[in-house]
């Protein structure tokens, strides 16, 4: 199968760029810059080589380089933002900073070039940059231009080797799936062979034979990608899976019992149940900062299932489901670390398995859900609502108590009814209720209350790595809140969140 290699030089959002490439039918896996030779690439036989974009600057000491040796590999090289800048640098080039940065949407100008091959002469595109490439190496020419940057691409034919400046994986870049296209099939030659029946048919087998004679515990919430991965699991390793649904105490309404009846009862998996929600919350009494929720939440998940796994007998491996977006925004390489997912950086450093198994970990939402449709669940589990792992401790700030997750669990539910009601067919990609640690004065029954207040967040999103606040109906916000304060005693005044991801994250804590 042809396959990209996305060279990671520490962008937060360079899993983008693979989405991108896999969602046009090539296979594209992304590899730290640190951790892969030249010699190495070259072995693996990658049929091209994405350099992503990074938040440094390319000519000061330490900042992500690579070997020269990549660019007379013969593989064809499409260089993005820091990228471009990095590949013009190690050619021979100068990037200095700019007197004027390009920040948002320019107008791009382009010129005959493989790259920009049915693409028009101007046309828009989406700039973050300081620094450009002042002079273009030996054998390289600019091939596109914008108001302010002279070097917006650059190329060198012989070697096919691309720069850009800008992002074409965004889509504020009017005609950036056209250029990745341009480079994957075009300059590469890739042929279209990235589909989720083939990612089953190699995870499943791989995973049999990696699981061949062995006990495997999942790690089961019940949201979207613990499920798809209980599903691969089973159909990998059948009854040596048993799945633990820890019950924390921090779920939406309803939800554990919902959970047991689908995975016990419907689907016949082994299934154990464990209540654990004074154990959880005691080892969260006073807790208010959000990085030690997370991984003491984290920590104490893993007890829970060693615990299990010792009554079952030996267990010898670990199944989360993690995906990527967990793995980005607890830290990768270069990238900034946005928060500790607990599946991610909230895991102990000790733990009893031989081994931890994520079959989902480089998969993006998208392709979760198509997984699990093909795998036979039931859409209406796949397009749950997501959930994170930690539950509503991400979703009360300030310090948790049973008072106040009883609290969020009915208002929660409120708000996810009247939006289903009230958007049913256009209901926003991600919504739920967040109990702030703020309290108001207010009036209920002619008397003065002094209540919580209570956030409601809706994003719309196709891949959780940026989001736009949802324009909810303000009558069904006015319903929401309504019931709310009439229905849930203790809280008395209802906001509405309308921050984009970023600078926000989709959930606040």
């Amino acid at each position: 199968m042809d396959k990209i290699l996305v060279l990671d030089f520490g962008g937060q959002y360079d899993m983008l760029i693979a989405r991108r490439v896999r969602e046009r039918g090539v296979y594209a896996e992304v590899v730290n810059y640190d951790k892969i030779t030249a010699a190495e690439i070259r072995d693996r036989a990658y049929t091209g080589i994405i350099f992503t974009g990074g938040p440094n600057s390319v000519y000061k000491e330490g900042a992500p380089s690579f070997s020269r040796e990549i660019l007379a590999l013969g593989i064809p090289i499409l260089g993005i933002c820091y990228g471009m800048q990095l590949m013009s640098y190690l050619a021979g080039g100068k990037v200095v900073n700019a007197p004027e940065g390009e920040y948002g949407k320019v107008t791009l100008c382009v010129t005959d070039s493989p790259l920009f091959k049915g693409v028009p002469r101007e046309s828009v595109a989406w700039m973050s940059h300081r620094d450009y490439v002042a002079e273009v190496p030996a054998g390289f020419t600019a091939v596109a231009t914008t108001d302010k940057c002279p070097t917006a691409a650059v190329a060198c034919e012989k070697k096919k080797l691309y720069g850009v400046q800008f992002h074409p994986e965004v889509t504020h870049t009017a005609f950036g799936g056209r250029m990745l296209e341009n480079f994957l099939f075009e300059i590469c030659g890739c042929k279209k062979e990235w589909n989720m029946e083939g990612f089953i048919e190699t995870s499943v087998e791989t995973f049999r034979k990696k699981c061949a004679g062995k006990k495997v515990l999942l790690a089961l919430s019940g949201g979207v990608d613990s499920s798809v991965a209980a599903a691969l699991m089973h159909r990998a390793v059948g009854d040596s899976l048993t799945c633990v649904f820890v019950d924390h105490g921090l779920l939406r309404k309803g939800e554990g019992d919902l959970v047991e009846a689908t995975f016990k009862g419907k689907f016949g998996m082994n299934l154990i149940r464990v209540n654990a929600e004074d154990r959880f919350l005691s080892k969260l009494a006073g807790v208010t900062e959000p990085e030690r929720k997370r991984k003491i939440i984290g920590e104490e998940f893993i007890r829970v299932f060693e615990e299990q796994g010792w009554a079952l007998g030996k267990v010898d491996y670990l199944c989360q489901g993690t995906i990527y977006p967990d793995v980005i925004e607890s830290g990768k390489g270069d990238a900034s670390t946005i928060k500790s997912h607990h599946n991610v950086g909230g895991l102990p450093s000790v733990i009893d398995f031989e081994e931890i198994v994520e079959p989902l970990r480089d998969l993006f939402k998208d392709e979760v859900r198509e997984v699990g449709l093909k795998l036979g669940l039931p859409p209406d589990l796949v397009w749950r609502q997501p959930f994170p792992g930690p539950g509503l401790a991400v979703r009360i700030i300030g310090e948790i108590t049973k008072e106040k997750a009883d609290l969020l669990r009915d208002a929660d539910a409120i708000f996810r009814e009247e939006v289903a009601a009230g958007m049913r067919g256009a209901e926003p990609n991600q919504f739920f209720a967040v109990l702030t640690d703020t309290r108001s004065v207010g009036v209920m029954g002619d008397e003065r209350s002094y209540g919580y207040v209570l956030a409601l967040r809706a994003v719309t999103t196709d891949d959780f790595m940026t989001a736009d606040w949802t324009r909810i109906p303000f009558d069904v916000l006015e319903k929401a809140s309504s019931r709310i304060t009439s229905e849930v005693r203790g809280i008395n005044r209802v906001v509405y969140d309308v921050t984009s991801k970023p600078p926000a994250t989709v959930e606040w804590e």
